[in-house]
């Protein structure tokens, strides 16, 4: 049985490609520019490093073979900043942004700004001609939303969330082509589990600022959302319910450390849960996992740690008819970065859908607004 909404592979990407709309260029010329873009090497700025997510995105972008062409960041105390030093020592600091918007030969800005700014500096980027690809959350507003929509349809520029809990997970790889072969038949429901560990004392304040991060739903849960959506293949859904609470940490009186939502998409359910409760004796930052229900099957991925002792990260563990059988994913290809280089010079769609990427933001803004909130467990 064909599983909902992951067309099956035909060879290369097995992803359908929609043109990206940027105006009236006729076919010849269109041709003559993907032809000259194919011969160029990617180049790219970096503006906002105030999450410690850059030094993935920085560094995946340098794995394919791109350039940075410089970063910027407007707090030059910024916590981060010793990091990515350290980690990118040839890449040089501009002191104005400018110089890298005015760049012609860069054609992507990565971010990870304080989340409440990277909508401003998308529609900048895009209306000077740049494409942008930016740590979740993309937008932290529905005003904000729609403002990044409107410039994205205007200038034809591709605006792309990294869903990292999908595009830099192998066992997601895996997961995707399992679902797509039909291995657990229909997808008829998703569980994500996002739980973070705090590490206090490396936050800076505006973490615990939900005017600048947006909210747990918004920061974390996005992620679930677009994998509810990637892996039942819905375009759309239903936030049936949604919770939110500061349950454990009285002192960060802004910090929302637990939240759940429900939500469906036809007969397809997904339950979501994010938290920053991960203690202190886990080995890594957080036990991610997902459980993918289907009509024959279920799969679960053990994303960043198998707490049953099996080392490392990326695993996968499939049960259908057949039996069930266990999927070391680590060496599983990574193709998000790879597709993006292809969309920016051929202006494509392959690595997301700007369909997809901005509803899953709706219905992180959705979830969050209408989100109840829990009273903590000593309010009675």
């Amino acid at each position: 049985m064909q599983p909902t909404g992951l067309p099956r592979r035909d060879g290369g990407s097995g992803c359908s490609r929609t043109d990206v709309h940027h105006g009236a260029v006729s076919p010849a010329r269109s041709r003559v520019q993907i032809r000259m873009n194919n011969s160029r090497k990617l180049r790219f700025g970096v503006i906002g490093i105030d999450h410690r997510h850059i030094y993935d995105q920085v560094k995946s972008l340098l794995d394919i073979g791109a350039e940075c062409a410089g970063y910027w960041t407007q707090d030059v105390d910024v916590p981060t900043m010793a990091g990515f030093e350290e980690r990118f020592p040839h890449i040089q600091r501009v002191a104005d942004r400018r110089q890298l918007l005015e760049d012609e030969r860069i054609q992507l800005i990565t971010c990870a700004a304080i989340p409440c700014a990277r909508a401003a500096l998308a529609v900048e980027a895009m209306r000077h001609g740049k494409d942008f690809m930016v740590d979740k959350p993309g937008v932290t507003s529905f005003e904000q939303l729609a403002e990044v929509q409107r410039v994205q349809r205007e200038t034809g520029r591709i605006f792309s969330v990294n869903f990292t809990e999908r595009f830099e997970v192998r066992a997601v790889t895996r997961a995707t082509e399992l679902v797509r072969s039909g291995a657990i038949g229909r997808v008829l429901q998703t569980i994500g589990l996002g739980p973070h560990r705090l590490n206090r004392h490396l936050r800076p304040a505006w973490f615990f600022d939900p005017q600048a991060y947006g909210g747990i739903l918004i920061d974390i849960a996005s992620h679930q959302i677009d994998q509810f959506l990637h892996f039942t293949g819905a375009d759309d859904a239903v936030i049936v319910a949604s919770r939110i609470g500061n349950l454990g940490h009285p002192e960060d009186p802004g910090l929302q450390d637990f939240g759940e939502i429900l939500l469906a998409h036809g007969p397809a359910s997904g339950y979501i849960r994010v938290d920053w409760f991960t203690p202190d004796g886990l080995s890594t930052w957080g036990d991610g996992r997902l459980t993918i229900l289907g009509t024959e099957g279920y799969i679960e991925l053990r994303k960043y740690i198998d707490i049953s002792g099996r080392p490392g990260k990326d695993h996968l563990f499939l049960v259908n008819n057949e039996g069930s059988r266990y999927f070391d994913c680590c060496a599983e290809p990574l193709p998000y970065y790879t597709d993006l280089q292809r969309d920016v010079f051929e202006r494509t769609e392959t690595a997301m859908t700007h369909a997809h990427c901005f509803k899953v933001c709706e219905l992180a803004l959705k979830a969050q607004g209408m989100a109840e909130r829990i009273a903590p467990l000593d309010a009675g």
